[in-house]
């Protein structure tokens, strides 16, 4: 893949999970403040149950842009795709599903 597609590739997803960070975090901001108003509310549990996992959904968008960086500085060491385990090549059509992928398909179902 060339390096222009690949940057590309990478900013989009950029973009994308900071989108979904954004509207994540304001969610989670959304339910805690109706939480703490009066109404009738049928399980107290609730407002806990979906503050955890927006809070899981942030940890693993989070875990995304660290992906991301990660592949945007093997790009600048012209290391972007190959694997980081083995250094086999990665196919184009598993980077455009995937631009921070690290590792081959192979790699991960033999894990």
């Amino acid at each position: 893949m060339n390096e222009e597609r690949a940057r590309e590739l990478l900013a989009a997803e950029l973009e994308r999970v900071n989108e979904l960070l954004a509207h994540t975090s304001a969610d989670a901001a959304a339910e805690r403040t109706g939480a703490n108003e009066p109404g009738d509310m049928n399980d107290s549990a609730e407002p806990l149950i979906a503050e955890q996992e927006s809070a899981a959904i942030a940890a693993s968008l989070h875990e995304r842009l660290a992906a991301i960086e990660r592949a945007q500085q093997r790009l600048r060491a012209h290391t972007y795709g190959f694997s980081v385990r083995s250094g086999q090549p990665i196919p184009d059509e598993r980077l455009e599903a995937d631009p921070a992928a690290e590792l081959t398909v192979e790699e991960i179902l033999s894990s």
